[in-house]
């Protein structure tokens, strides 16, 4: 049975008419038309579908969108600001830290969520932070420097 579901969306407030147990992940791409959150694995290991919810990021292939009411959503395309990437997508692309880029959103999204809670990290804080996100491609050593120069960025050391 649908139920109106209110949430805030990449700044947006949203409401819509859903099945509670639609998981978040397939609200976003097939109903919001956001499709930058992967479909990676379906089970929250991989982390291709991590949205950030109330600044924390989650795995929104596993979370029913009943759990995201009355809060704070935001995806990869709600990144940028005023037409400005943000600091992680800016260093992203400046280290080259992606290949085949399908795991590139979870990636930013998941390190914005690190810098949120620790604009300073340590190499070992950032691969600890980040082992919930898999990589085929091998681009970790550039995840990791892209990482900590957009901490630097975010806390006005650039």
């Amino acid at each position: 049975m649908e139920e109106t579901i209110r949430f805030e969306l990449n700044g947006k407030k949203t409401e819509m008419l859903l099945d509670p147990n639609q998981t978040l992940l397939w609200v976003l791409r097939y109903k919001c038309g956001l499709t930058g959150t992967k479909y990676g694995c379906g089970m929250g290991f991989c982390g291709a579908c991590t949205v950030l919810l109330e600044q924390e990021p989650v795995r929104s292939c596993t979370l029913p969108v009943s759990d995201a009411a009355n809060k704070k959503i935001v995806t990869i395309e709600g990144l940028a600001s005023n037409g400005n990437l943000h600091p992680v997508q800016k260093a992203f692309m400046e280290h080259d830290a992606l290949q085949c880029g399908y795991c590139t959103p979870g990636m930013i999204i998941n390190a914005v969520g690190l810098l949120l809670k620790n604009p300073e990290p340590s190499q070992q804080d950032i691969i600890k932070g980040m082992e919930g996100n898999l990589c085929r491609c091998g681009a970790h050593i550039r995840i990791i420097k892209a990482i900590q120069t957009a901490g630097e960025e975010m806390k006005g050391g650039k």
